[in-house]
């Protein structure tokens, strides 16, 4: 009973033995792990000289660059119109008719009343020069020869002012027919015959129609204020319309608004733009309609021979003499000074890139110049025909630091977004 006792004792001995030594061994294990230094592994493009063009895209509808809305000026009914939608129409051709008869009869007094008051003005002058050669050989008294001069003033003023209704009365039924202002395609039609339209001197009266030149086409897009600045008269525009998805057009910007439309005002939606027009220069075969949709490209500068990155290798980080890290408030510290503290650390971040030597990645300092979809213009120094670290992008923003060990992969490397496929063989 002994030996066994001490056969099972010898037994736990080599037992925790066996798990100390496995226990040291991946303790050490861990250690050495920890001192191995990590290698991340990138991808890299060699930084050329491209052409890089500066891009403000908006979206908008087409819309002719003249056209002129047909509003009644006088009331009454509709009682021709012999125009459809669609019809091309000349300057001076017969739109719209309203039923002139109440104003034709307002013509007519008015006639009638410039008659009158012409009879009535030949009779008071008549009556003037008789007394006022009576008053020269003072056979009329004072009294007398003013009641002869108001007289003819009177009928004098009153023959004008018949003339003018004559003249306001003949606008009038002018008024009643609507002839075209311009060459052009009744683009839309709104009234009926037998409808009744409202006229006004003071505001527009019932919209019957509208006319336009189709023949000559602008981009109506909406530019964000923070775009908006980029965008100049004269400005190249690749145009592209939904109704015509296998062409392009190109435009030019001519006007760009001075007052902003704003949507969704004081709620946390607001926008604010402001309209950019662009003449479109289309071929004779295309056929542009008022209100397609449409998105514009404007081409606002151009670089050349500019030294250029993808544009996901541009990163922020802390400069060497910056990296101080800013301390939590001790108690009864203001929480304000020490977010006042990390805004101002956070204003040191320098913009950088990595290139890639001897299989380290080294920060160099940049700045940014334009950029378009894919790549973003730089300065800086020792840049040219660089290798810049492309990819990928958890790497660029956040892993990688100045130093840092790195494998270059770019065989399969493949990058999306902004970012185009890069083999190196």
């Amino acid at each position: 009973m002994a030996n066994n006792g001490k056969k099972k004792s010898k037994k736990k001995i080599i037992v925790f033995s066996i798990i100390g030594v496995v226990v040291v061994v991946l303790v050490l294990l861990v250690i050495l792990g920890s001192k191995k230094e990590t290698v991340l592994t990138v991808q890299t493009e060699k930084i050329q000289k491209r052409t890089i063009t500066q891009i403000v895209s908006a979206t908008g509808k087409m819309q002719p660059v003249t056209q002129v809305k047909i509003n009644a000026e006088v009331s009454g009914e509709i009682i021709d119109l012999p125009v459809r939608e669609g019809q091309v129409v000349r300057k001076g051709q017969l739109l719209v008719r309203i039923k002139p008869d109440a104003y034709q009869a307002q013509l007519e007094r008015a006639e009638a009343a410039l008659a009158m008051n012409e009879a009535n003005l030949i009779k008071a002058d008549a009556e003037n020069k008789r007394v006022t050669g009576l008053y020269a050989k003072q056979l009329v008294s004072d009294a007398e020869m003013d009641i002869a001069k108001a007289g003819y003033q009177s009928a004098k003023a009153s023959y004008s002012q018949s003339q003018a209704s004559l003249k306001e009365a003949r606008e009038t039924v002018a008024k009643t027919a609507i002839y075209s202002p311009m060459d052009g395609v009744v683009s839309q039609r709104l009234a009926e015959i037998g409808q009744r339209a409202s006229g006004s001197t003071f505001m527009a009266g019932t919209e019957i129609m509208t006319i336009a030149d189709l023949s000559r086409m602008e981009a109506r897009v909406d530019v964000g204020e923070n775009d908006v600045v980029l965008v100049t008269a004269g400005d190249t525009a690749r145009i592209e319309v939904d109704s015509y998805p296998d062409r392009k057009f190109v435009g030019t910007v001519t006007q760009i608004a001075n007052t902003a439309k704003s949507r969704g005002l004081g709620t946390q939606d607001e926008v604010t733009n402001f309209e950019v027009r662009i003449l479109v220069h289309a071929p004779e075969d295309v056929n542009f309609r008022p209100g397609m949709s449409m998105t514009a490209d404007i081409e606002t500068e151009t670089h050349r021979d500019a030294l250029a990155v993808p544009i996901q290798s541009v990163t922020v980080r802390m400069p060497k003499e910056g990296e101080k890290k800013v301390e939590e408030p001790r108690e009864g510290e203001a929480r304000l000074d020490v977010n006042k503290a990390k805004k101002k650390e956070e204003e040191k971040l320098e913009e950088v890139v990595f290139l890639v030597a001897d299989g380290a990645a080294k920060t160099v300092p940049v700045k940014r110049g334009l950029s378009d979809d894919t790549y973003v213009e730089v300065k800086g120094e020792k840049l040219d025909s660089a290798e810049v670290v492309s990819g990928p992008f958890k790497a660029i923003n956040r892993d990688l630091e100045n130093g840092s060990k790195v494998k270059v992969e770019n065989k399969m490397a493949k990058r999306t977004g902004a970012s185009a496929d890069t083999e190196k063989k």
